[in-house]
């Protein structure tokens, strides 16, 4: 969410970045809402000086014995008694309307985001590791997953499309990367472990840009509460409202969580095999910070992400997406993407944003500086540590054997009891 007074100070400015965005010029419509609110509390603070004026004038009217004074400045009171609470309900109802506007625009790019259009325009970054060669003809996830246990069929016979039931090795293995990438960022990199609620408020969705603008995406229960579409709600709200000491920060928060998106937005998308589904379970790693601490912060997260990749001797690339692919709370994001050899193509594996003060203006989340007075707003990160379903899907294919088996990355053998293979069913 946007603060309206930087709109203020550099309209062109704002319009520049939300063009940017692909939002278009805001600052002209905000800004003649803005003024009628202003003046509508300026009207109303007049009319509140005038009555207390008059309060006083009739004190002494009547002091004087002038009735008719006091008469005619009461009437004018009565009048005044039913013009503010109209002049109050405007005020509420054009700072909604302002507030909803705010709501809707998404976050400013950063300086260094690459401008562009979708996918196409995201910037490579670097890439590591080295991609298998095979002698035999490889095949994707989907034609290898089935003898391993990613029952497709019973999945959606259970649940719909979109669903898989995992059993056997696949969910062994699932379990696996699961732990893994949670003992990665808690041991390795110092994020401290949450169990958060998978249910959460409005609020919790609103604070982090999930609502309004992506109800659509999301599932909702029957008493009102949200299934969460990523920890990083639970984990971001969990200082919301708050204000926190300097000292406390940086917060590092990971879990390890199922995770439920409708994909409304994605209809078409992916709908063979593993890779998008409506229930999957994700690591997600949140930092909050001071301003100061966020460009290094976002850094930092993202090498931690790439630790669970190269720790799992996988193929990955780094891209810097542009400003027509980022999320809506997100002003700069690195995307970590994983070479398929069964598709032949790198694919999202995670997506680490810096979200700079945009979801703390939502949940007012601020800290107060040891050596200023006030408060501030903190930063808030986000990012993806290991997507278990999309890893589950990499691991397959990256350490495809001739016979159908999987070869076990060295890593996950500890959570395999020794396990250096995974043979396919008969």
């Amino acid at each position: 969410m946007h603060d309206i007074r930087l709109v203020r100070d550099d309209p062109a400015a704002f319009d520049a970045a939300m063009t940017r965005r692909g939002a278009g010029p805001q600052s002209a419509a905000l800004l003649a809402l803005d003024e009628r609110r202003r003046a509508t509390i300026a009207e109303a603070q007049a009319a509140q000086t005038r009555r207390n004026e008059l309060s006083k004038a009739i004190g002494q009217a009547k002091a004087a014995k002038d009735e008719a004074t006091a008469t005619r400045l009461m009437l004018e009171v009565a009048a005044l008694k039913e013009q503010l609470p109209a002049l109050e309900a405007d005020e509420q109802r054009l700072q909604n309307g302002l507030d909803g506007l705010l709501a809707a625009l998404p976050n400013l790019p950063a300086a260094d985001v690459p401008d562009g259009a979708d996918e196409d325009d995201n910037v490579l970054v670097h890439e590591r590791g080295r991609r298998p060669a095979f002698d035999f003809t490889i095949k994707e996830h989907d034609a290898l997953g089935p003898a391993l246990g990613l029952d497709f069929e019973t999945g959606v016979a259970l649940a719909g499309t979109r669903f898989t039931l995992v059993r056997g090795h696949a969910a062994r293995l699932n379990r696996a990367l699961g732990q893994f990438g949670l003992d990665t960022l808690t041991r390795a990199h110092g994020y401290e472990e949450v169990v958060p609620p998978l249910l959460v408020r409005d609020a919790a969705m609103f604070g982090t840009g999930q609502l309004p603008k992506f109800a659509d995406d999301l599932f909702r229960t029957t008493d009102g509460r949200w299934l969460i579409p990523t920890a990083e709600v639970s984990l971001t709200n969990i200082v919301a409202g708050k204000i926190l000491s300097e000292a406390e920060l940086p917060l590092r928060f990971a879990a390890l969580t199922p995770c439920f998106r409708s994909e409304a937005g994605a209809a078409g998308r992916d709908t063979r095999g593993f890779i998008r589904q409506h229930q999957f379970e994700k690591t997600e790693m949140v930092s909050i910070v001071t301003p100061d601490q966020s460009e290094a912060e976002h850094e930092r997260m993202t090498a931690a992400a790439e630790d669970v990749l190269t720790k799992l001797e996988l193929p990955f690339r780094r891209m810097k997406l542009c400003t027509g692919d980022m999320g809506f709370s997100a002003a700069r994001t690195y995307d970590l993407e994983v070479w398929l050899p069964g598709q032949n193509r790198y694919r999202e594996i995670s997506s680490c944003s810096s979200c700079t003060d945009f979801q703390a203006r939502r949940m007012n989340a601020r800290y107060r500086p040891q050596d200023q007075k006030g408060t501030r707003l903190v930063h808030t990160l986000n990012g993806s540590g290991l997507v278990v379903g999309r890893m589950l899907v990499a691991i397959i294919e990256n350490y495809q054997q001739a016979d159908g088996s999987i070869a076990v990355p060295t890593v996950l053998q500890p959570y395999l009891t020794g396990l250096n293979r995974l043979e396919p069913r008969g």
